[in-house]
């Protein structure tokens, strides 16, 4: 099947082309967001077997965001040169190879290295799916493509609880980082036998182009400021993954198995949240300023949370109602950031745009680990909240600066 790296809006591709490109992606993007999950689900396994601190798990998943925020900017640049598929290959295999070391994990140092094989497992997938979406879906269905893509990686979040947490239950945890591993090799040959769906344009370069002018797209303040968005809004995300089920014990005397579902809830609200806000993207003219909307009401639900007025089942059910405000802004962002984008560079502006999302989950462990550490529950997602809130006017810069961008394209 030949790529179509421009398809117009006049173009006519049949549903079922688009919808199995978009498949094939989405479960790619939903691996990616298990991975994420990975390590930090079992932080109350590894602080009891290991005698480990907050401090001491939280920098696992630092080491895990920095591998994967350096591999991501890296990655943009290959995947124009080379295309998109060999790193999804690549991608996949490395992170089944990460799931066998963490089986045989025996302390902290190997934790820290599945920690960051991990990490260069996840690196390349923003950069191969947009890259892949852009050039292999038709235009017209792109805002819809984009809300499959949020969603799917909402439910690889969803998933992941449920898969280790259960497995570690009916097992133990090596078991289930075995069968996780098993799960990424499927996933592969899945996508194998695809690949012709997956296949991309490389970006063809005259031999003497210099490299500053491939590095261009770096001098647009729109590409940091979109950048600077990721960092902020990931931050917020990494407080509710990493540590909303300690504070809803610790503070309402919650059980874990009913903490671990809220976190399930909360991903399967910002599901619901990617697949309405997929009907909004394809109709908001302004995708900032959908995005601003949702993550200011998002971030008031969080500073409610955090006042703990609501009880443990109220903080539960509003904790969860965040991700759906969250969600029904994911593909307004996506959109966002694809206005943003210059024509030619979709790799490498993707790739150094979601870096900001590994260089927040870099840094929210180690801030917000320390105020774990020291009892500051409350203060843990009422600084998520404010940090959301900042993305917010990262947002609205995006929207003041994107045109300009596209003069330059």
């Amino acid at each position: 099947m030949s790529v179509n790296p421009s398809l117009s809006l006049s173009q006519t591709v049949p549903f079922r082309q688009d919808a199995a490109v978009v498949g094939l992606v989405g479960l790619a993007h939903a691996s990616s967001h298990f991975s994420h999950l990975l390590l930090p689900l079992m932080f109350p396994v590894f602080m009891a077997e290991f005698s480990l601190s907050y401090s001491q798990v939280g920098l696992l998943m630092t080491v895990f965001f920095v591998v994967s925020g350096i591999g991501q900017a890296a990655a943009g640049f290959a995947v124009d040169r080379l295309g998109a598929r060999p790193l999804l290959f690549a991608a996949q295999a490395i992170l089944a190879l990460a799931c066998a070391a963490a089986s045989l994990a025996n302390g902290y140092p190997a934790l820290l290295l599945v920690a960051a094989l991990a990490g260069l497992g996840n690196a390349t997938f923003h950069p191969v799916d947009f890259t892949i979406m852009n050039q292999r879906v038709s235009a017209p269905r792109l805002g819809h493509a984009f809300s499959a893509h949020g969603l799917t990686g909402n439910l690889g979040w969803a998933a992941a609880p449920l898969f280790l947490v259960g497995l570690t239950r009916l097992s133990d945890w090596r078991t289930a980082y075995l069968a996780a591993a098993l799960m990424y090799l499927a996933i592969l040959a899945l996508l194998w036998l695809h690949r012709d769906k997956l296949s991309t344009r490389a970006v063809v370069r005259p031999a003497g182009m210099a490299e500053e002018h491939k590095l261009a797209f770096m001098k647009l303040p729109v590409v940091w400021w979109c950048f600077g968005f990721f960092l902020l809004s990931t931050m917020t995300l990494a407080v509710v993954q990493s540590f909303s089920a300690s504070i809803l014990k610790a503070v309402h005397g919650v059980s874990i198995e009913a903490a671990t579902l809220t976190l399930t809830a909360y991903m399967l609200c910002g599901a619901a949240g990617m697949l309405a806000g997929g009907f909004v993207a394809g109709r908001a003219a302004h995708s900032d300023r959908v995005v601003a909307v949702a993550m200011t009401v998002a971030a008031l639900c969080l500073a409610l949370c955090s006042t703990g007025l609501l009880g443990g089942t109220g903080t539960m059910v509003v904790l969860a109602a965040t991700g759906l405000a969250v969600g029904i802004g994911g593909p307004s962002r996506d959109m966002m950031i694809k206005r943003a984008t210059p024509r030619e560079a979709t790799g490498r502006v993707y790739g150094m745009v979601y870096s900001g999302l590994d260089v927040g989950f870099a840094l929210s462990p180690m801030v917000f680990g320390l105020f774990m550490d020291r009892g500051w529950y409350a203060a843990t997602l009422l600084g998520a909240a404010g940090t959301l809130l900042l993305s917010v006017a990262a947002a609205l810069a995006v929207g003041r600066q994107s045109p300009e961008t596209a003069t330059m394209a």
